[in-house]
C-alpha cells in the first residue's frame, strides 16, 4: 500500500482509525483476503501499534477483518454461500426497517433523509463514487434509525457491516448503478406517502437487485481468476 501520511487526532484514535481502516476495507485499497501490515497501516494512518490494534479488533467484531492466530489479521473474503446467505437475512432487515420508517418516521427525519437523497444525486451525476456510497450507507442507516427499534437497529448495523465492501464495488457497474439510483427515487415517495407496503417492497427488489449484482461480480472475478 502507497498512500501519503493520515494524519490522525490524537483523541480516540483508535476510533479514527477504525474509520478509516473500514473506509480502506469497504473501497477495496485493502482488498479480500489481504494480509494487514501493522507497520505499513501504523506510518499511512500516523498511528502507534496499540490503537492500531485495537481498531483493528473492532473491524474484526464487525465482521470486515479475521484475526487468525499466529498469523495477524486479514481483510474478509467472503464466498458466494456467504453473500446468499448474508443478503437473505439483510433483505428481511431492510425491508422491516423501511415497513416501521414508513410507519414512525418524523417530519424532520423525512427532511434529513431527503436532502441526503438529494446529496446522494449530486455525487451520482458527477460520478463520485466513494461520495454517493457515503450518502447511501448514511440514507439506510437513517430509515433503519426511523424505525425506532432499538433491536433491529443493533442486528443491522452487525449484518451491515459484511456487505458494505461488496455494495460499494457493486456500484461499479452503470446500468445496475442507475437502477439502484431509481430504487432510492421510489423509496423517497414511498416515505413521502407514509406508504409501509411500498416501502418494503422496494427494499426488498433494492436488496435482491443488489445480491445479484454481488454474485455476477463474485463470479465474474472467480472466473478471471481461474483464467
Amino acid at each position: 500500500m502507497t498512500a501519503e501520511v493520515i494524519a490522525i487526532p490524537r483523541a480516540a484514535l483508535h476510533e479514527q482509525a477504525a474509520s478509516r481502516l473500514r473506509q480502506m476495507l469497504v473501497e477495496g485499497q485493502i482488498t479480500p483476503g489481504a494480509k494487514l501490515n501493522e507497520r505499513e497501516l501504523s506510518q499511512l494512518l500516523n498511528v502507534s501499534r496499540t490503537p492500531l490494534r485495537e481498531a483493528i479488533k473492532r473491524l474484526a467484531a464487525e465482521g470486515l477483518v479475521e484475526l487468525l492466530p499466529n498469523r495477524g489479521a486479514i481483510a474478509v473474503a467472503l464466498t458466494e454461500a456467504d453473500v446468499l446467505n448474508t443478503f437473505e437475512v439483510m433483505a428481511g432487515l431492510e425491508a422491516q426497517s423501511g415497513e416501521l420508517a414508513a410507519q414512525r418516521i418524523t417530519e424532520d427525519e423525512f427532511a434529513e433523509i431527503q436532502a441526503m437523497h438529494f446529496e446522494m444525486l449530486a455525487a451520482y451525476t458527477r460520478r463520485d463514487l466513494s461520495a454517493y456510497y457515503a450518502l447511501n450507507s448514511r440514507i439506510h442507516s437513517a430509515i433503519n434509525a426511523a424505525a425506532k427499534n432499538p433491536v433491529l437497529g443493533a442486528v443491522y448495523s452487525q449484518v451491515n457491516a459484511r456487505l458494505q465492501a461488496l455494495r460499494f464495488r457493486s456500484n461499479q457497474d452503470g446500468a445496475k448503478w442507475k437502477r439502484a439510483v431509481k430504487e432510492h427515487e421510489q423509496m423517497i415517495l414511498a416515505l413521502a406517502a407514509r406508504d409501509a407496503k411500498a416501502m418494503r417492497d422496494v427494499l426488498l427488489t433494492h436488496l435482491a437487485n443488489k445480491r445479484d449484482a454481488v454474485l455476477e461480480q463474485l463470479r465474474r472475478t472467480a472466473a478471471k481468476g481461474a483464467a
